[in-house]
């Protein structure tokens, strides 16, 4: 079976392992909150009907002027036991990220960005991550994958919006927002370009080095390892271009998984014709964002989310 194909059936696949989630097609709204003025960019507020279950609040920022349909970026924000935090990560920054906040970088690009409130964080908290966990279980579903719905939904929501070139779109986040990039562009074609910082984690050698606990229940995806590791998860992306950052002495990725994910993608995206698509850039520190990392992003963005019309690789496998 041809690449496309394979990886579609695998998609699937994964998908079906993430519960009983809402319809995929079911109409998404939107309600304006209010429209801000920034230093450098514009800000929305938003309430989106993405599930039918709960609002999803949100932020979407814009550069103050646009020529034209511009690329789009759902940034995916953190987890760190910092509930009330949620979608101000993107506007505000958190200590683990450099500065400026995301909303400002990016908006910086000329690109517009979407950031909604997960599952328990923000303006959607209020319970246990526990409670919550164990209330999905019993209706059939997995916490993770309402998140990833939302996520999915999200970017519906994002490609929809006149200012953006749905040909042109990205994902970042860190830590759990990092998870959150490589599983929705997995999931999701429509994800040109990946961005993941610090939390590229190989299930098997986290289990091996003991450190389940390190991550918050909602990681935890019933039956998950009987058909997916985390490199054949990740290999769903190729051939699209896909940028992941770690520490080395981030326990939340054992290195000895980093070496493991870092071959197996490297072999298919080299299989792929496309090697340059996939990098891995590891540093001696923790669970944060460098000044490296944060310029190493930025150019990667600028590289891969160029129109595909001037970019002869790109044409040849979009």
């Amino acid at each position: 079976m041809e690449h496309s194909a394979c990886s579609q059936v695998r998609r699937e696949e994964l998908y079906a392992l993430l519960g009983d989630l809402p319809e995929r097609q079911r109409p998404i709204s939107a309600e304006l909150l209010k429209t801000e003025e920034r230093e450098t960019y514009l800000l929305e507020t938003l309430v989106l009907d993405l599930n039918g279950v709960e609002q999803v609040p949100a932020f979407f920022a814009r550069p103050k002027t646009l020529d034209g349909p511009v690329p789009g970026v759902l940034y995916n924000h953190a987890h760190g036991g910092q509930w009330q935090i949620g979608k101000r990560e993107f506007t505000e920054g958190i200590p683990a990220l450099q500065a400026p906040p995301y909303a400002e970088a990016l908006t910086s690009l000329g690109y517009c960005a979407l950031c909604i409130d997960a599952w328990n964080f923000g303006e959607r908290r209020g319970r246990t991550e526990s409670e919550l966990f164990k209330e999905m279980l019993w209706r059939g579903q997995v916490l993770w994958g309402m998140m990833v719905y939302d996520s999915i939904r999200a970017v519906d929501y994002l490609a929809g919006r006149p200012e953006i070139d749905a040909t042109r779109l990205a994902t970042v986040g860190l830590s759990m927002g990092s998870t959150m990039a490589w599983w929705l562009a997995a999931l999701d074609e429509r994800i040109r370009v990946c961005v993941d910082i610090c939390c590229l984690t190989d299930f098997d050698e986290l289990i091996r080095a003991r450190g389940l606990d390190g991550h918050g229940i909602y990681y935890y995806v019933p039956n998950l390892l009987k058909h997916f590791d985390t490199a054949q998860i990740n290999a769903l992306i190729a051939p699209r271009a896909h940028l992941a950052l770690a520490g080395n002495y981030d326990s939340l990725t054992p290195p000895s998984g980093l070496d493991k994910i870092d071959g197996a993608l490297k072999e298919t995206y080299a299989a792929l014709g496309v090697p340059e698509r996939w990098q891995l850039i590891r540093y001696d520190t923790g669970h944060f964002e460098t000044a490296h990392a944060r310029a190493a992003i930025l150019e990667w963005l600028r590289r891969w989310l160029q129109p595909i019309a001037n970019s002869p690789v790109l044409a040849a496998t979009a």
